[in-house]
Order: structure tokens, then C-alpha cells, then sequence
């Protein structure tokens, strides 16, 4: 359920549809508008608190069109709350059916705590758009909220592996735990600056392979588009550099978990650990994965459509989807490979 939100977040994002509920309403909010005097009104307040979005992009919207978008932002917000009843029924029944140890409860309780806390992030996201003059909400905020979802997807994880795995099946190496940690470090920053390439709609700025508009270095960075870059704002608000950061990560995680799976798969061959053999092969496998499709959402850029969704889209959440995967492949071996105890 969080990968779907997840993606369902991207389709928001990506179709522009994050500013089309323009209050927080995490109640009454769970039943959209149920005629036409109610979708006049949210039309209405759309137009007011998101005016930045609807004078500069979408001011030849008609209701048919606003319906669209506020279809994907209402989703997005349904399945959170969908998780949420699905997480308390579920604590509530096996509480008192006794099913869970004691030491499992405060868990399940940061959990629920931490899913709550990534609502008011999502809002604090969307109110980052709703003024005069933005178009959509800030990339940095997005980011932090996609970060933060991913956070949870790893607890879930990390909580699952812990009742999975017996330890007597965990191997011990330090060198290799240590390089798994740096792996996954790489891997962070790069699903950081692949929400920026998504909060900004980066990809059509360089829609081209293996050169970014010609040039393996673009030049003049410290400009684009009438506007000036320096510091903190070239490297995360730039859409240039953005595109190069991205990319050299992405060829830099290809080599390094490559190293990674022949190391891996020595280290399993050593300990004997059929575990790990099996579980070294998904990096190798997802980051090639991976990086062809990170160039074939580059490659389709062009065909990015205003509010709608297409293939551009579809390849996009392709990428998203295997980003999530390749993150959790990484997590399973960092649970198996661990430092030597003293």
C-alpha cells in the first residue's frame, strides 16, 4: 500500500494535480464534491488559492478539466486514508487476539505515528504552491515528502525482515557492510535529485542521450533561462545541473553496485550463505533495469502533456517503481550482511 501511494504521489505530480484540493481537510475531505453547486465550489477556491497555477497554466481550464486533476490529489489523499484504517483495524485485531510480543507494540506505534507525521508533510508540500505566484509546489518540499515515504517503505522493511529471517542465517563482514552502507548513501541522493528531476518537470529541458543537449559538460550553468544560479540554488534548483548530477549518479551507482553483486556473491560463496547469493543478484539486476529506464523517460521527455497522462507518464512511474524496488533489494542485504561482532 505505500509503494501504491507512492506512485499514486508521482501520477499527482506529474499530471500537475497536487494543487487542486487547496484545503486540508483529512475528515470531511474523504467524500469529494457530490454535485454541481459543490464542484463550483471547489472550482472556485482552486482558483483562488492556486492562482498562481490556474492564471499562468491553467487558466482555460473548464470543470470537466478541473475534475481530472482533482481526481489524482483526491486518490492520493483516499488511499492515505485508506492505509490508516487498514493499519488500525489490523494493530486492533491482533492486539487483542494476542498475536504480537511486547517488544513489537512500540514499533507498530512509530509507525503509525511516523504515517500521520507524512500527511502533515504532504500538506506542508501542497501549501508551497497555493499562492499567486508559483505554477506548482516546491521541488524541495516534494522531495522531503517522497524522502519521507520511503523512509516508512524501508521500516515496514526492515520490521518484516526481522520476523523473516532467522539470524543464524545473517552473515558477518565488516568491509563489505560498510561498502553496502555507502552504496545505499549514493542511492539516497540519487532518489533525492530524482524527486527534484520530477518536482520541476526537469526531463524535457534535456530530452536527449547520452550527451545533454550536445554536450557531455553543459556550459554556463550559472544561467538558464533568464535566470541566475549560484551556490545551493545551482545544484538544487538549476534544471541543467540537476539533469548532469542525476545522470553521473546514476552511472556511478551502475559501476558500484556491479562491484557490489561480484563482491557479494564471493562473500556468499565464503560463508556459505545461499541467502545472500540469492538476494545479490536483485541490485545488479534492478540498477540495469534502472538506468535503461531512466533513459527511455529522458528520451520520451517531449512527449510530456500538460495535466495529462500518456506514456511519458507511464515510463516515469516505471522509473519510480524499480527506483523503490532497487532501494528495498539493498535493504534486504544490508539486513542479511552484517559487521563482525566483537
Amino acid at each position: 500500500m505505500i509503494m501504491i501511494q507512492v506512485l499514486l504521489g508521482g501520477i499527482t505530480r506529474l499530471t500537475g494535480s497536487g494543487l487542486s484540493i487547496a484545503e486540508w481537510n483529512p475528515i470531511l475531505g474523504a467524500v469529494p464534491p457530490m454535485n454541481g453547486k459543490q464542484w463550483d465550489a471547489a472550482f472556485e477556491l482552486y482558483k483562488q488559492k492556486a492562482a498562481g497555477q490556474f492564471v499562468f497554466q491553467n487558466s482555460d481550464f473548464t470543470l470537466s478539466d478541473f475534475k481530472s486533476i482533482y481526481f489524482w490529489e483526491w486518490l492520493h489523499r483516499e488511499w492515505a486514508r485508506l492505509m490508516g484504517g487498514v493499519f488500525v483495524v489490523g494493530f486492533v485485531y491482533f492486539l487483542l487476539k494476542k498475536a504480537f510480543d511486547k517488544q513489537m507494540i512500540v514499533p507498530f506505534v512509530i509507525l503509525f505515528v511516523l504515517g500521520g507525521l507524512q500527511g502533515g508533510v504532504g500538506w506542508i508540500m501542497v501549501a508551497s504552491g497555493l499562492n499567486p505566484e508559483d505554477t506548482h509546489v516546491s521541488h524541495i518540499k516534494l522531495a522531503l515528502h517522497f524522502m519521507a515515504a520511503l523512509i516508512l517503505l524501508c521500516y515496514v522493511l526492515w520490521f518484516a525482515l526481522q520476523l523473516l529471517i532467522p539470524k543464524d542465517n545473517l552473515v558477518r563482514d565488516n568491509h563489505l557492510h560498510r561498502y553496502t552502507i555507502v552504496t545505499i548513501g549514493l542511492l539516497v541522493i540519487q532518489l533525492m535529485y530524482g524527486a527534484f528531476m520530477a518536482g520541476l518537470k526537469a526531463a524535457p529541458a534535456a530530452p536527449t542521450w547520452p550527451k545533454i543537449n550536445g554536450s557531455w559538460l553543459p556550459q554556463n550553468l550559472e544561467t538558464y533561462a533568464g535566470n541566475s544560479y549560484s551556490g545551493v540554488h545551482l545544484i538544487a534548483d538549476q534544471p541543467i545541473m540537476i539533469h548532469l548530477i542525476h545522470r553521473t549518479l546514476a552511472y556511478t551507482l551502475f559501476f558500484v553496485i556491479i562491484v557490489w553483486g561480484a563482491w557479494a556473491l564471493k562473500v556468499a560463496a565464503k560463508s556459505n550463505s545461499s541467502l545472500l547469493k540469492k538476494a545479490s543478484y536483485w541490485p545488479v539486476v534492478l540498477v540495469l533495469l534502472q538506468v535503461l529506464l531512466g533513459i527511455f523517460t529522458v528520451l520520451n521527455a517531449p512527449l510530456m502533456t500538460q495535466n495529462k497522462f500518456g506514456r511519458f507518464e507511464i515510463i516515469a512511474e516505471m522509473h519510480q517503481l524499480v527506483a523503490m524496488f532497487l532501494l528495498m533489494s539493498l535493504m534486504v542485504n544490508i539486513y542479511i550482511i552484517r559487521r563482525q561482532k566483537a
